[in-house]
């Protein structure tokens, strides 16, 4: 088997941040896997993950959803093993993949599991394991980093971003071209998911399927400031219920998203991708080779 290289995401060495590395560095030699561990950050995450693929190594993202999109991107490129330790605040990929959030276990997947094929996708050519969104989420976004550069901690810097985009008009006017069908819409947003997802109960927002072989595009209806606001939280406690809110929905292999909003973005699986408008989506069938759990 190949020597896995473990990219630890390694923020502003929190004290946190080294509790997390000595946790994964005691579960790797308990382990005995041939890995080692290369602490990074920022834009040094993707250098460190061409660099270990280029010497053959097996991919180990070991952070967020952001860090895992990231180490995916190239060891789609390079076609190299991937595997994931959650150390995030939300860590949706490993949730839908059906990896462990505890170290130890997530570990013992990584020298026990087996290589699934997964899909991923692909806007503007950047990868993403997760979801892509235009309009108001990739404005919170936007918010919540330039708080983050001033040194607010996530989550004041998240309810910042928050209350600055919810102050401004949610509505965009887009124009989609689903696999050749153009379309016309005004909505707060558009998320183009890689997968299938459970659109209502308690696992609302989870996906069912990463093999799925198809985008899941959604957009919400045209709504006010504080309808919007209340959709939101009762999404995010798992309270939605079916007759609350429609959300169109597509099923696709490409989706094309324009809109002449102003400071129009992206963002991919929690960050705002440095990309331009139009947005082309595609999704890319089983091109991410993760180990998972044996069953």
């Amino acid at each position: 088997m190949a020597r896995f290289t473990v990219i630890f995401n390694r923020k502003a060495g929190s004290a946190a941040d080294e509790t997390s590395r000595r946790t994964v560095e005691a579960s790797l030699a308990r382990s005995a896997l041939d890995a080692r561990i290369v602490a990074v950050s920022g834009s040094e995450i993707e250098d460190a993950a061409e660099a270990a693929a280029a010497a053959g190594d097996a991919l180990i993202a070991a952070g967020g959803d952001g860090t895992v999109s990231t180490v995916a991107g190239v060891a789609v490129k390079a076609g190299a093993l991937f595997g994931v330790i959650p150390l995030g605040t939300l860590n949706h990929f490993a949730k839908d993949a059906g990896i462990p959030l505890d170290v130890d276990a997530a570990v013992d997947v990584l020298a026990a599991g087996r290589p699934v094929a997964l899909d991923t996708a692909t806007v503007n050519a950047r990868t993403f394991v997760n979801n892509a969104s235009v309009g108001v989420y990739a404005r919170l976004v936007r918010e919540r980093q330039i708080e983050e550069r001033h040194g607010r901690g996530k989550w004041t810097a998240f309810a910042i971003g928050l209350a600055r985009a919810w102050r401004t008009d949610p509505q965009i006017t887009v124009r989609l071209i689903v696999d050749g069908t153009p379309l016309v819409r005004r909505t707060p947003f558009v998320l183009v998911g890689n997968g299938d997802y459970q659109e209502a109960g308690p696992g609302l927002g989870r996906r069912t399927s990463l093999t799925a072989g198809h985008l899941s595009i959604y957009l919400a209806p045209e709504c006010g400031r504080f309808e919007m606001l209340r959709l939101g939280l009762r999404a995010l406690a798992g309270r939605l219920r079916p007759d609350e809110v429609t959300l169109e929905e597509f099923r696709a292999c490409e989706v094309t998203i324009e809109t002449r909003a102003r400071n129009a973005g992206v963002a991919t699986d929690g960050e705002l991708a440095p990309i331009d408008p139009p947005f082309t989506c595609w999704i890319r069938r089983g091109t991410l080779r993760t180990l998972l759990p044996l069953t």
